[in-house]
């Protein structure tokens, strides 16, 4: 990767919308070549889609929660059946598997307090395999980003 191809990274992470000649101009090249490494990094895998942000807030939920959860197993079959069950539930934004106490964490929405109750009772708590839960409600959003920093030249 050089450093056109990080200008390019750093104009798709400020605004992912640009049309190939507005990007183009932005990083300094001509359409084509600037079309060809786009679609270079795509078949790479370094740029692996395009999304809207959007604000939860906006769509009606105003709780947001890290969910830990440890799980009785740790075999394949247990780890893999929880990951599944979870994949299928919309409100959670996020789930990583991760070490130290819990096996898993969850980033979860709700459109309140209550909301949030009732979706732990019908969702979490009926999770395969789980011994034990831990929720933190997020006060404040200080930062959130999905895009790594881009490495230096």
């Amino acid at each position: 990767m050089d450093r056109t191809d990080r200008k390019i990274l750093e104009a798709l992470q400020e605004d992912a919308r640009l049309s190939s000649a507005e990007l183009a101009e932005r990083v300094s090249l001509t359409t084509s070549p600037c079309w060809r490494r786009v679609k270079r990094l795509e078949e790479e895998g370094v740029i692996t889609g395009y999304q809207a942000r959007i604000d939860p807030e906006r769509l009606g939920y105003q709780v947001m929660a890290f969910v830990y959860i440890s799980l009785d197993l740790k075999n394949v079959q247990s780890l893999q059946a929880f990951e599944d069950a979870v994949m299928g539930i919309p409100q959670v934004l996020a789930c990583h598997r991760i070490s130290g106490r819990y096996d898993h964490q969850l980033v979860v929405v709700a459109e309140d307090l209550a909301a949030y109750g009732k979706f732990a009772e019908a969702n979490i708590n009926s999770l395969p395999g789980i011994k034990e839960i831990y929720t933190s409600f997020v006060l404040r959003e200080v930062k959130s980003t999905t895009n790594p920093p881009l490495p230096a030249a």
